[in-house]
Formats: C-alpha cells, sequence, structure tokens
C-alpha cells in the first residue's frame, strides 16, 4: 500500500510526461512546436494577467491557474487532438475521460477529487471560471499562429472559417479576446497567413 506521499510522487513523476506531448502549434519564434507543459504553463501567466477580460469579471483567478494547469495532462494518455482534425475529435471525449479516470486516480483521493472536479469544470464550461479558461486555451495558439505567420494553419491547410467556428466560444468567457481574435484571423487572412 503506497502512502500518501508516494502517491503524490507518482503522479509527479507521471506528469512529467506532458512535456513530450507535442501540439501542432508552434512556439512564438517558429523554432519548433511547443509542448503541453509549455502550453500550460502559457495559459496559467495568461489567466494571471488578462482575468480582467473575463466575461464575468471579477472571476477566481486562482482557479482558473489550478484549471489551466490540469486541463490537458489527460493527453499523456489521450494525445493531443489538433483543434481543427473532426475525425480525430470524434472519439476525443471518451479517450481522454479514460485517461482522467487513471491519472488523477494516481493521486491520494482527496487531491483526485480536487483535480478531477477542475478537469470535469474546464470540460463543461458550466462557470465563468471555465468559460475564462477555454477563452484562453483557444486564444492562445490563435496568437501563436498570427505570430508565427500561420505555420500550423498552413501546415494543415486550415481556413478562416474553421478558425472562425472553433474560436466562436471565446465570447463566453471573454468578449473583448473574441474581438482581438477576430482581428488577428482578419490580419491572417489579409497577410495570406490563413486561407480565406
Amino acid at each position: 500500500m503506497e502512502t500518501r506521499f508516494e502517491q503524490q510522487l507518482r503522479f509527479i513523476q507521471e506528469i512529467d510526461r506532458l512535456k513530450q506531448i507535442f501540439r501542432r502549434t508552434y512556439l512564438m519564434d517558429s523554432s519548433r512546436p511547443e509542448n503541453d507543459a509549455e502550453h500550460s504553463w502559457h495559459l496559467a501567466v495568461m489567466a494571471m494577467l488578462l482575468a480582467e477580460y473575463a466575461a464575468d469579471s471579477p472571476i477566481d483567478t486562482s482557479r482558473v491557474i489550478k484549471m489551466v494547469l490540469v486541463h490537458d495532462l489527460v493527453e499523456i494518455d489521450a494525445g493531443d487532438t489538433y483543434l481543427y482534425d473532426e475525425r480525430a475529435g470524434e472519439d476525443k471525449s471518451e479517450r481522454e475521460r479514460r485517461a482522467a479516470d487513471r491519472i488523477f486516480g494516481l493521486l491520494p483521493e482527496d487531491q483526485a477529487r480536487e483535480l478531477r472536479a477542475l478537469w470535469d469544470e474546464f470540460e463543461t464550461r458550466a462557470t465563468p471560471e471555465a468559460k475564462f479558461a477555454l477563452a484562453l486555451d483557444r486564444f492562445q495558439p490563435l496568437y501563436h499562429n498570427y505570430s508565427t505567420k500561420g505555420i500550423s494553419w498552413q501546415q494543415h491547410g486550415v481556413t478562416s472559417q474553421q478558425v472562425l467556428r472553433r474560436l466562436s466560444v471565446m465570447q463566453d468567457g471573454a468578449p473583448r479576446l473574441w474581438e482581438y481574435a477576430q482581428q488577428l484571423i482578419r490580419k491572417s487572412v489579409e497577410s495570406g497567413y490563413l486561407a480565406p
């Protein structure tokens, strides 16, 4: 029987694998794709800096930070599903649910419940914090794509209509970020970074 400390250390060791899950989004210097750990860290800092733009401000920023730090841990098992890959998205929920059961289940029961509840909250988007966290999760790769002149979009044949459709959920959590996102999408099309 593992002690609480041993369970916590096993979880910490397991989540190190998040650094090996690479996304389709490139670092802003275009040198390589970012990994999930980098993405989650970036979202946490964005949550601290941009909380004032949440639709239902003020929000519990600490809760948002926790949420974005755990939201992609399931990708250790489920892999990263590219936002614009509709076929891969068909079984995404089931793959990620199974992964959440296993990964959060490594923790002591109280911490497993807490982290799983944060993950479930993000997935259901039922709270202002979850809606804001999702808005950040959608805005960050857009901002990266704009900064890299659309490398990932071009590699995968993504169109502006796909981007608009998938990012429109931002308006529920961060209307100001959604307005800015629409400007970036328009500029990306005008600059040839994104197909019309």
